[in-house]
């Protein structure tokens, strides 16, 4: 009885705020989320990542650790959205960020935080800022089809990966006005992010439910057996094991549809949406059952 009720504590909140969102949505169909955005890509998100690595506890040798595995995670998603893509006949390079980029931030952060605790959530950032890294890089070079080293520069959450990769790797402590202050910005993120999830899911709309269905499986099905492959090779236990199966169940993130809506022609930002509906709709399924055998087996 004690795993179901770890289990509605976990995953509540998160579904709770996604819920209001969908909500907000429904009430005013022309809601507007661009602050949201905004906010996110030059406030939230590089917090996100200070906060989450230095309240963890994470040490740099932890930090390169889980980097590399989500170096891994990554590339196999990769490998397996080109199947999917090429099999499917749809546009490979365009559409491959929905495989390779789960929404594990927003989403994969606050759930292994109420999971595994402050190291939950330091690990899921470890994680989660390979995928950050991508969204303002390959991402947008996917989108585009060019590669631009000056979009790298103009990323904030790449100086905030910097940043605290050379403050853990110097053991050097954030002074506490600092750690106040993204904590702040890190925790109004993940509200307004999943709010705004919520109402994209009244926004956003399913053009050809067969294919995304097919894709989304590709994300949230296949996704889990990905990261049980990686915790076994590596012999993963404990709260590492478990924020890596986490991690490798979260839907396809919201940014591959921002990012596509500015690069990208219509019909490919019609199939990321799609994607990332279904994925999302589907996850409400599957990181239930996920979090179930990561709490039984992996605590």
């Amino acid at each position: 009885m004690d795993i179901y009720l770890k289990l509605f504590e976990v995953l509540f909140p998160v579904f709770f705020i996604v819920g209001i969102g969908f909500f907000l949505g429904k009430k005013n169909p022309n809601f507007d989320t661009s602050f949201i955005t905004t906010y996110s890509g030059n406030f939230g998100t590089p917090a996100l990542v200070i906060f989450a690595l230095t309240a963890g506890g994470v040490t740099f040798d932890v930090f390169k650790e889980f980097f590399i595995y989500a170096i891994i995670l990554l590339t196999t998603f990769g490998i397996v959205g080109l199947i999917f893509l090429i099999i499917m006949r749809k546009d490979y390079i365009r559409e491959l960020p929905t495989f390779i980029l789960p929404n594990t931030g927003n989403m994969g952060i606050p759930i292994c935080l109420f999971a595994y605790g402050e190291m939950g959530m330091g690990i899921a950032a470890a994680i989660s800022s390979l995928v950050v890294l991508l969204h303002f890089t390959l991402n947008i070079f996917l989108a585009k089809r060019a590669f631009d080293f000056q979009t790298i520069f103009k990323s904030p959450a790449f100086y905030a990966i910097v940043f605290t990769v050379l403050l853990l790797y110097f053991e050097h402590p954030i002074p506490q006005f600092v750690m106040n202050t993204v904590m702040l910005l890190a925790y109004g993120m993940i509200v307004m992010i999943l709010m705004s999830l919520g109402v994209a899911l009244t926004q956003m709309k399913v053009f050809s439910f067969k294919d995304a269905l097919i894709t989304s499986t590709g994300r949230v099905i296949i996704g889990p057996f990905i990261g049980f492959v990686v915790i076994k090779i590596f012999n993963l236990t404990g709260v590492a094991a478990g924020v890596v199966l986490l991690q490798s169940s979260m839907p396809s993130a919201i940014l591959c549809y921002l990012v596509a809506s500015m690069y990208s022609p219509k019909e490919i930002v019609d199939n990321i949406s799609s994607t990332i509906v279904v994925s999302t709709i589907m996850s409400l399924i599957t990181i239930p059952i996920v979090l179930f055998f990561a709490l039984k087996y992996f605590y």
